[in-house]
C-alpha cells in the first residue's frame, strides 16, 4: 500500500461523528472539541472559518475544509458573528455560558442546527482518533486548507449528503468508509495542486525508479529488503538508488522502510485480536524481541506500552 491508501489501511475511522447541521444567519460555532481532524463539506450557502491563530478562509457551495487540531476555531456566517454555540470534547454542545443544547437544536438523524429550513447546510465529519500512519501524512499538511469546489468530488459529497440522515443497520460503517475515502480524494487532489509543496514521497512516486522502489516497500514491508534487493528490483545499481531515493525522498532506502514498518506496526497494535508476535510478522521483523527493540528505540515505549496507552517515561 502506498502512504494515501495507509489512511484506509491503517487509522481508519471507527465511529467517527458525522453531522449535517443546517443553520439560518446569524450563528457561528467555536470549536473546541480537541479532534485530530475535521472536514467540513459545504453544501448550501456560505460561511467562514476562523482559526485562532492565521487568515479567514471562506467557504462556499460544494469547497471542503480540513482542519488539524487539537486547537480550536470558529465557524461561522460571517467573521463578525460572534460565538452562540460551543462544541466541547465528546461532541457535547452549549451555549457559551454552558447550558446544554442538545435537545434545543436535534432536527432528526445526524441533523442539527438553529432552523430546520436554514439557508446553511455544513456536512461535517471527525475523526476521534488519530494514528501513525494517518500522523506522518497529515503533518505534511496545513493547520487549514480548503480544497475549492471539484467537480469530481461531486458524486462522493452527493452520496455523503444521502447517507448521513439515514438510519439503517451498519450505517455507521458505510459513514465511516465514506468519509475515509472523501479524505483520501481530497489528499490527492490537493496534492496534485501545482501551487501546493506535496510532501517528498507523494512527489517522489512521479519518478520511475523511486516511485516503483515506494510501492514495493509500501505493499510487501514484511519482505526483508536490502539496498541490493531493492536496486536489483528497480534495475538500478545499489548507489544509484541509494542517491535517487534519498535525494527525492528525503532519506536513505531502509531509513524510511523503517520508519514505515514501525508506522504499520502501531496500527496493528491498536487491533484488538493483534499480538506484538503477529505485528512482527506483519512488517517485517524476524521475533517480537526485535520489534520490541526497535520500536522502544523510536517511540520511548515498549509495543505493550504503547498498546495500553501508557505515557512516555
Amino acid at each position: 500500500m502506498d502512504a494515501l491508501t495507509g489512511l484506509l489501511d491503517g487509522p481508519r475511522a471507527r465511529g467517527a461523528f458525522l453531522l449535517r447541521s443546517v443553520l439560518e444567519p446569524p450563528w457561528s460555532l467555536r470549536i473546541q472539541d480537541e479532534a485530530p481532524l475535521t472536514l467540513v463539506v459545504m453544501v448550501r450557502g456560505s460561511a467562514v472559518v476562523l482559526p485562532d491563530v492565521g487568515d479567514v478562509r471562506s467557504l462556499g457551495v460544494g469547497d471542503v475544509a480540513i482542519i488539524r487540531g487539537p486547537e480550536p476555531y470558529t465557524v461561522a456566517d460571517d467573521p463578525g458573528t460572534a460565538p452562540q454555540v460551543v462544541i466541547h470534547p465528546g461532541q457535547r454542545c452549549t451555549t457559551v455560558q454552558g447550558e446544554s443544547l442538545a435537545q434545543a437544536m436535534d432536527l432528526g438523524v445526524r441533523t442539527w442546527g438553529n432552523r430546520p429550513d436554514g439557508s446553511t447546510v455544513l456536512l461535517t465529519g471527525t475523526y476521534q482518533l488519530d494514528g501513525e500512519i494517518g500522523r506522518r501524512l497529515l503533518t505534511a499538511l496545513p493547520p487549514l486548507l480548503v480544497l475549492p469546489e471539484h467537480g469530481r468530488l461531486s458524486p462522493l459529497l452527493t452520496l455523503i449528503g444521502d447517507e448521513i440522515v439515514k438510519d439503517e443497520p451498519g450505517q455507521e460503517a458505510i459513514l465511516d468508509r465514506l468519509l475515509d475515502l472523501l479524505l483520501v480524494a481530497v489528499l490527492r487532489t490537493w496534492f496534485a495542486r501545482p501551487e501546493v509543496e506535496a510532501p517528498a514521497w507523494f512527489r517522489a512516486y512521479g519518478d520511475p525508479v523511486v516511485g516503483r522502489a515506494l510501492r514495493m516497500l509500501h505493499h510487501n514491508p514484511s519482505y526483508a529488503w536490502t539496498v541490493a534487493s531493492l536496486a536489483a528490483a528497480t534495475g538500478v545499481s545499489r548507489a544509484g538508488l541509494s542517491r535517487r531515493f534519498t535525494d527525492l525522498v528525503g532519506e536513505p532506502p531502509m531509513t524510511y522502510l523503517t520508519g514505515w514498518r514501525l508506522a504499520l506496526a502501531a496500527d496493528l497494535l491498536r487491533e484488538p485480536d493483534s499480538t506484538v508476535a503477529s505485528v512482527a510478522r506483519q512488517v517485517g521483523y524476524g521475533s517480537p524481541f526485535a520489534l520490541s527493540t526497535a520500536f522502544k528505540r523510536e517511540r520511548g515505549v515498549s509495543p505493550h506500552q504503547y498498546r495500553i496507552g501508557a505515557p512516555r517515561g
